[in-house]
């Protein structure tokens, strides 16, 4: 079964477990502490159960890395998932309909696969190394937006310094926060929004990686804050700041962020 198939599969799963628990206080129950260092809500646990369970049964990779559970074993078979079980556990909990499973493969130290799974609106877009990004099958394109002032972008900033955000929402046409980065790095590969900018410092690689590949295979960049290639170690306690655009204005936003202080 390949990887996309096999995630198909998954997200029926965890459709049906957590189904119920939608937009209810349940889903928010705290259960534990994730290996991320954050606490583990009830939709999450049950969505990583699900998954790494299926992941076991498919003998999919030898090794997975969870929000919640952190780097593990699951067979001995080759490569790596990389996953996020819910993606916007906020808008789960909340019945808010924007969050999804993310899910990417790695071989050798690359990212050649990526799948989100949109659980609110139940839309699949995924992307393979080299071979372009889709979504329920259709091939997809970043935008053609080419300057600041007529971009819609996803921002988000620190609270205890919002001087580079000001400097960017000040400067685009409109900008959006909609709380599921897997999501909204997606959504720049369909043209929805322009560009996904985070300067918290605290992206994991569980929330991006599948996310990246689509963006890319679809057209787009995504870079440092400086403008440099981006690298995650295996370590789900480790944040990242990141810009990912159609491309056409990585350099314009960069430029803001080096002028902002």
């Amino acid at each position: 079964m390949s990887f996309f198939s096999l995630f198909d599969e998954i997200t029926s799963a965890v459709s049906d477990a957590i189904g119920d628990m939608t937009g209810t206080p349940d889903a928010g129950v705290i259960v534990d502490m994730g290996a991320d260092g954050s606490p583990t809500k009830a939709i999450d646990k049950i969505a990583e159960d699900v998954i790494l369970s299926c992941l076991r049964d498919a003998e999919a990779c030898g090794e997975v890395i969870s929000e919640e559970a952190g780097r593990c074993r699951i067979s001995d078979a080759d490569g790596l998932i990389i996953l996020d079980p819910i993606d916007g556990t906020y808008n789960a909990i909340h019945g808010i309909p924007y969050y999804a499973i993310s899910a990417a493969y790695m071989q050798n130290g690359a990212v050649t696969a990526a799948y989100i799974s949109n659980l609110g609106h139940h839309e699949v877009f995924t992307a393979e190394k080299h071979h372009g990004a889709f979504l329920d099958g259709r091939p997809i394109r970043v935008s053609d937006v080419a300057t600041l002032d007529t971009a819609t972008l996803s921002l988000y900033g620190k609270r205890d310094d919002t001087r580079p955000f000001m400097r960017i929402a000040g400067r685009i046409r409109r900008w959006r926060h909609l709380g599921a980065s897997a999501l909204e790095l997606a959504y720049i590969g369909c043209g929805r929004i322009d560009g996904f900018v985070d300067m918290r410092g605290t992206l994991r690689y569980t929330d991006a990686a599948a996310g990246m590949l689509i963006c890319e295979e679809a057209g787009g960049s995504v870079t440092t804050v400086m403008g440099e290639s981006m690298a995650f170690s295996g370590d789900v306690r480790e944040g990242r700041a990141l810009i990912a655009t159609n491309g056409l204005l990585q350099d314009e936003i960069i430029s803001c962020l080096e002028h902002s202080e």
